[in-house]
């Protein structure tokens, strides 16, 4: 052992070169007798290795001028390193490994990859991915830094609007000594704004601009700044929870929801199901709205018809959520004055049953207003106790709805209160109750004009003579039938008094009128079933129905007379009108409605409806 130590020490310098090596998993066992070569392996394992020595010093440690990695032959001798020959350029106390080799072989030359070369190029790779991780990282947090802003401050949890003190009739004012005293207690997120008072009270104050009749102003917030607030959806995980109203299906659906959604998933929640005339299928309607949503190419997770005035269907709401959330965020998305508030609040009140977190936030719920823009800003809702929070987001203004064009003191009737009841044009048996030759030989509907109040007018120019049109919609919208040639002239003389909304002769002296006109053309495939309904956006629809059910005409000759029918409807500019497959409501709904057979594919990839 003694002649070990000492050869040890006597070759300490070239067995430092040794131990860098063997530091970085390189030892040279050949180099030592094998008694030697054991308890230095056993001695060299007590020192730290590379892998364990701190970040900040493998750039210092593996260098090279701390690496002596020469490959050698197997053949050499060891000499001791001893004191060159001082020259100008060398420092003074420096030393010189002068290894005696072989010519190297094959496979071992310098161009092989060391071990500290393999780890040198590893440890880069490594800090250039996490480069790239963190520019990825900031640039996501650019594109989120507006959405958490939002959600930072301090908002009225009744409509959504950033507290102030400034504006008087500005969305969000609070007297200043309640919001210092709120302020200083830390209970800002308690605090309801005078607009949310009034609302509550139920005054019609609209705070968008270009909508309900205002042309905006400074107090006034824009329908695209509304849009923008929820512009960081698309770069949040999140669980969205799409509403549509039932009444006016295609005029609330946004068909570009994934503008605003992004990648996340969608639960398609069909509210106002209650308004529905008495005796409709719901197991008809579920089949109608799932085939509507598949042709619009909106995949969506599950499809639900509820009410949130009777609850129905919220149960299946609420399990689809616990079901889906996984810890993430829950945002309510709709158009305005689909009904989001009230959604919100039935769900609550039907998770409060069950969870004691959503029953505290049920005394701090979102104002309800028939007022489109109602809710102004994302509102934080601490509603699950497993983590997540619930949002009710600003309604989506769309330009081509009813709404859009009326004033704010009209708004209260394009809203249903009560379940529809379809008005039909006209009665075959009221009009002829006893002679089934003069029904045959009149012309029904006609060369007529019909006005559903002051917003819509239908010119019937060629029909069967037994064809039928029923409206649903508000009952507050009344309908008169006159010939066409004299319908210019009395929508003239008649609107605002007969013809309401607009309602007032100050507001239809303002009024633009029904600028718009559609032609349709109607192919009757099948004429014991409705030909279509023609859904105005923001109000309801017309179910057309070639020969009424409740006409005695069995003429055959007469039901194929002909093919089409021909219909101009006339709306104010911008509303839309769509024309879509008839929605199987009240009893006869279900006689006539025909499910589509589906193949094992479409079974597979279709949502599922729950009620």
């Amino acid at each position: 052992m003694l002649e070990y130590s000492l050869f040890i020490n006597r070759h300490s310098c070239h067995l430092g070169s040794c131990f860098n090596a063997t530091a970085i998993g390189a030892p040279y066992p050949s180099l030592l007798p094998k008694p030697l070569n054991k308890m230095l392996t056993k001695t060299l394992s007590n020192f730290p290795s590379s892998l364990n020595v701190p970040h900040h010093l493998h750039r210092n440690l593996f260098t090279s001028s701390n690496l002596h990695l020469r490959p050698y032959p197997p053949k050499f001798s060891l000499i001791k390193c001893s004191r060159a020959t001082a020259t100008n350029s060398d420092p003074p106390n420096s030393y010189t490994h002068i290894p005696v080799s072989e010519p190297e072989p094959d496979g071992a030359g310098t161009a092989t990859p060391t071990p500290g070369q393999l780890f040198l190029e590893q440890y880069q790779s490594k800090v250039a991915s996490k480069l790239v991780l963190a520019a990825n990282k900031k640039r996501k947090k650019k594109e989120k830094q507006k959405g958490s802003i939002l959600k930072s401050v301090a908002a009225c949890y009744g409509c959504g609007a950033p507290l102030q003190t400034h504006e008087v009739d500005a969305p969000g004012y609070v007297d200043p000594a309640t919001y210092e005293l709120k302020k200083k207690h830390r209970q800002l997120r308690t605090i309801l704004c005078g607009r949310c008072r009034l609302l509550s009270h139920g005054h019609m104050i609209t705070a968008v601009g270009g909508h309900g009749g205002y042309a905006g102003g400074k107090q006034f917030i824009t329908a695209e700044q509304l849009r923008d607030k929820l512009s960081h959806l698309r770069h949040e995980k999140a669980l969205i929870v799409k509403l549509v109203d039932i009444v006016d299906f295609n005029g609330s659906f946004l068909s570009r929801v994934r503008d605003l959604a992004g990648a996340n998933p969608i639960i398609l929640v069909v509210t106002k199901i209650d308004l529905l005339p008495k005796g409709t299928d719901l197991n008809c309607v579920g089949d109608w709205v799932v085939e509507a949503t598949t042709k619009k190419k909106l995949n969506v997770l599950s499809v639900h018809l509820t009410s949130s005035k009777s609850l129905g269907g919220i149960a299946g709401v609420v399990a689809e959520i616990q079901k889906e959330k996984k810890g993430r965020d829950v945002y309510i998305l709709g158009s305005a004055n689909v009904g989001k508030s009230a959604f919100i609040n039935a769900l609550l009140k039907m998770m409060g049953e069950k969870d004691p977190v959503a029953a505290a936030a049920q005394k701090y719920k979102p104002i309800q207003s028939a007022v489109p823009g109602t809710t102004l800003g994302p509102i934080q809702i601490d509603a699950f106790s497993g983590g997540g929070k619930l949002f009710d987001t600003p309604g989506v203004h769309l330009h081509h709805r009813q709404a859009a064009v009326i004033h704010s003191d009209d708004l209260p009737v394009l809203a249903p209160r009560s379940r529809l009841k379809g008005l039909s044009l006209p009665n075959p048996q009221e009009l002829h109750p006893n002679n089934e030759e003069s029904i045959s030989s009149s012309r029904g509907l006609e060369g007529s004009s019909i006005f559903w109040g002051g917003l819509v007018r239908v010119d019937v120019l060629q029909v069967l003579p037994g064809t039928r049109l029923t409206f649903y919609g508000p009952k507050a919208l009344q309908t008169h039938v006159v010939p066409i040639e004299e319908a210019d002239e009395f929508y003239k003389k008649e609107v605002g008094v007969l013809l309401t909304p607009p309602s007032g002769k100050e507001r239809a002296d303002s009024w633009r009128g029904l600028e718009t006109e559609r032609q349709l053309r109607l192919r009757l495939d099948d004429i014991e079933r409705p030909a279509c309904d023609i859904a105005i956006s923001g109000l309801g629809w017309i179910a057309v129905e070639p020969v009424s059910r409740d006409s005695k005409i069995s003429d055959p000759n007469l039901r194929t007379l002909r093919n089409e029918l021909h219909l101009n409807v006339h709306v104010p500019k911008p509303v839309e009108i769509f024309v879509r497959s008839p929605m199987p409501v009240s009893k006869a709904g279900s006689e006539w409605y025909q499910y589509r057979e589906i193949t094992e594919l479409e079974e597979e990839t279709r949502p599922k409806w729950y009620y």
